[in-house]
């Protein structure tokens, strides 16, 4: 039983990978008809910071989605990585995502309190687990 069960689960990850794969190249097609779409109507080949800051949020949205991809696949297919150092480079990105398309004028101060503590947080976990990974090396 257990091992259908496995059987099981590796033919879910399976098809989450392939509909992974297919809604990133979906966004990487969008990607690349807003950017077509916004040089084709804007002056002398200019973009706007709104449509700068659509065309990066977009561009951040499919870097997650790689990494979320890698993920899957380092943890469930190879099992060769641990899956915490991906998460949290999955969360790095997305928390740069959210400070780039972050309107500060719509911002309060906790909002920015609590981004910076997530980043804090982040980078803290991030510095540690490379450390104890060197150490574990030596």
């Amino acid at each position: 039983m257990l091992s259908l069960m496995k059987k099981y689960e590796m033919a879910m990850i399976r098809v989450l990978i392939v509909m992974m794969g297919v809604v990133l190249a979906l966004v990487v097609i969008d990607l690349g008809w807003v950017i077509g779409k916004d040089i084709a109507e804007s002056r002398f080949f200019l973009l706007s910071i709104d449509q700068l800051l659509e065309i990066f949020g977009m561009f951040l949205l499919v870097l997650i989605g790689l990494e979320l991809l890698e993920t899957v696949m380092k943890t469930y297919i190879t099992k060769g990585q641990p899956p915490y150092e991906v998460v949290l480079i999955v969360a790095i990105i997305a928390v740069a995502r959210k400070i780039i398309i972050l309107d500060i004028k719509e911002a309060n101060a906790w909002l920015l309190i609590g981004i910076a503590s997530l980043i804090m947080g982040l980078t803290v976990g991030y510095f540690f687990m490379k450390k104890s990974r060197t150490l574990d090396r030596q």
